[in-house]
Order: structure tokens, then C-alpha cells, then sequence
């Protein structure tokens, strides 16, 4: 089975379930797990930040990073398609009493002037204030879209000067990295907090970690408890976080090469279906009228991918599936999708 429904589905290797075997551990909860502590502290280097939380979930790490920066009643304006108001379960709101108002873009990039239009500031009683903007980089439901860091970097500086926070859901930022060239601490730079997934294409069993300030990260590390993800020896997962920044980063670029690959085949056979020239990163959207019943027929010939509507499917490659995988998986949609 080629399993492209996401890149959350790689499995640890061997060399990097030795290293978890092999952790030295302690009760983190008291602050005593030096893997932890080493993870965190690495990660926030890698992104120009002070300190860094371990968290089980990018969800999680997300919630901790908006909830620093927005006040109860106050909001966070975000993209339409940003995982944080699609995919979070509503945790924001639920859970931490934020407003969250949405632009539109094409495929989740950013446009800093339309951000900028919506901010709500020194509004009296009368309007919701923003407190925080969150930027999504890579864009999941964009597919893959890495954002322009001029962009970026304009909007940011724009935000700083009014006295607005800064988010980075940076669950691929990995990928945007790989994508561009840049360092990690580049987009770090330009955020107050910014959360990286360790579970995504860089393979480890779970995880993510938020980065920020040292007062920004002892607070979350306070909420973290609060929500009941304070962790014990976690030591075994944090080790493959390390074992994962050491050896898979510098090789996502892979990845995308696979997509492209993925995307090829699939265009050959069935060019309305694809968008190659949109493939920017590991995320393959395709269009596929009746995709529930198009995916089941995929995976009886050994293909999975993810059902995102009625007429839209995803392949996100990874480092458990080769580049020659995913271009047999491409000859497999491509045939399922071509005009008969």
C-alpha cells in the first residue's frame, strides 16, 4: 500500500527507535527530562527564539502560541483555510475565548495589505480588537503553498510597529524552508511565537514544539499543565524529535521532488485533474468529481489518499514512500481520473 493521505502517517526507523530506547529521562513535569530539555532548547535556537515547549500535538502548540497573544473577547484574524480555524475543533473559542475573524486569498498565501485592511484597533467599545494576526506557512488546504516572504516580512514589520502579535502555525515549515533556502531563523524572526510539527515530514512519532520568548514560553508551559498535557519521562518521544532535526531535515527537499513526480504521472493520464505548476512543496491536490467513491477505488489498487470535499482529493508524499512510489501511485490516480 502507497499511503499518501499525509505526511502524520511515517513510522520511526530503526536507527531513530534506538535512539528513543536509548534517551536519558526524567520527570518532565518538574523540568527534569534532559531530552526534553535538549529538544526544546535546540528547536528554539534553529528558529532564533529563547526557549521552546514540547507539546504533543501542533493543535495543542497552536492554541498555547494564540492563546499568549489574545486576550478573552479580543481576536485573531487568520486565513479562511489556516488550519487553526479549520481543523482545531474550535479549541479556540471552546477553550480560550477568542474571537477568530478570516481573509480570503488564493491558495492561502498572504497578502499583507488585505491583513492589514481588516485590523481592528483603539476601537472603543464598539469593535472586537485584533491582537494577534497567525500566518499558516506551508498552507495546508492552500496545497503546500509556501508564502511569500517579502510578503511575510512586510505584513510582520507592519504588525510589530501597531502593536499586534504574531503567530507562525509552521507545522511544514520545514518544507517551506527546503522550498526557498532559507534558514529557519529567518521566519522566526519574523513572529512572536512559532510552532514546528516534529511528526510531519520530519518522521517523528509525534510532537511539536512552540518557540518564543522565555516569559511567552513559561507561561504556555503553565497553560500546557493547565490543559492536561504536561508530560512524565517524555524523554522516548523527544529523542526522536532530536533524532529527526538531526538526520530528516535536510532531507525533505525529497519530498517534493516525490510530489512532482506524484503530480507528473497523474497529469500525463489525466491533465484536468492537476495543477503541476501550483506543486510547490509535498501536498498534491487533485480534482476528482465523486472523490469518496474515486479514493475507495484508489486504495483497492493500492493508493490512498485524502477525501477534502466532494470533488478534491490530497496526496501529501513523505519519507516512508520513495520517489518511484509515488510516481506509480500518480500512474494509478492518473488512469482513475482520465476521461473515458
Amino acid at each position: 500500500m502507497i499511503d499518501l493521505r499525509s505526511d502524520t502517517v511515517t513510522r520511526p526507523s530503526a536507527a531513530m527507535l534506538e535512539a528513543m530506547v536509548s534517551a536519558a529521562v526524567g520527570d518532565d513535569v518538574y523540568g527534569e527530562d534532559p531530552t526534553v530539555r535538549e529538544l526544546e532548547a535546540r528547536t528554539a535556537e534553529l528558529l532564533g527564539h529563547e526557549a521552546g515547549l514540547f507539546c504533543p500535538t501542533g493543535s495543542m502548540a497552536n492554541l498555547l502560541g494564540v492563546w499568549l497573544h489574545v486576550p478573552v473577547g479580543s481576536e485573531v484574524l487568520c486565513d479562511s483555510v489556516a488550519h487553526v480555524a479549520r481543523a482545531e475543533m474550535g479549541a479556540h473559542g471552546a477553550l480560550h475565548g477568542v474571537t477568530m475573524r478570516t481573509w480570503t486569498s488564493e491558495r492561502g498565501r498572504v497578502v499583507a495589505d488585505d491583513v492589514l485592511a481588516m485590523l481592528a484597533i483603539d476601537c472603543g467599545p464598539y469593535l472586537v480588537e485584533t491582537a494577534c494576526v497567525a500566518v499558516e506557512d506551508t498552507s495546508n488546504f492552500g496545497g503546500g503553498t509556501v508564502q511569500d516572504f517579502g510578503e511575510v516580512s512586510r505584513l510582520s514589520a507592519e504588525l510589530a510597529r501597531v502593536g499586534v502579535r504574531r503567530h507562525l502555525d509552521g507545522a511544514r515549515l520545514a518544507n517551506a524552508a527546503a522550498a526557498t533556502g532559507r534558514r529557519l531563523a529567518e521566519y522566526g524572526a519574523l513572529f512572536d511565537t512559532v510552532s514546528i510539527c516534529l511528526s510531519k515530514g520530519l518522521g517523528a512519532p509525534v510532537g511539536s514544539v512552540l518557540v518564543g520568548s522565555s516569559a511567552d514560553v513559561a507561561g504556555a508551559r503553565v497553560q500546557r499543565k493547565r490543559l492536561g498535557g504536561g508530560w512524565r519521562q517524555a524523554g522516548v518521544l523527544a529523542a526522536a524529535g532530536l533524532w529527526a532535526l538531526e538526520h530528516n531535515l535536510p532531507r525533505i527537499g525529497e519530498d517534493h521532488a516525490a510530489a512532482r513526480a506524484f503530480a507528473d504521472a497523474v497529469a500525463t493520464r489525466a491533465p484536468h485533474a492537476v495543477d503541476v505548476d501550483s506543486v510547490e512543496t509535498n501536498i498534491v491536490l487533485l480534482r476528482a468529481p465523486g472523490a469518496r467513491t474515486v479514493a475507495a477505488a484508489c486504495e483497492e489498487r493500492g493508493v490512498r489518499l485524502s477525501v477534502l470535499g466532494p470533488e478534491s482529493l490530497r496526496a501529501v508524499t513523505h519519507l516512508d514512500v520513495s520517489l518511484e512510489d509515488c510516481a506509480e501511485a500518480g500512474r494509478v490516480v492518473g488512469e482513475l481520473l482520465s476521461p473515458r
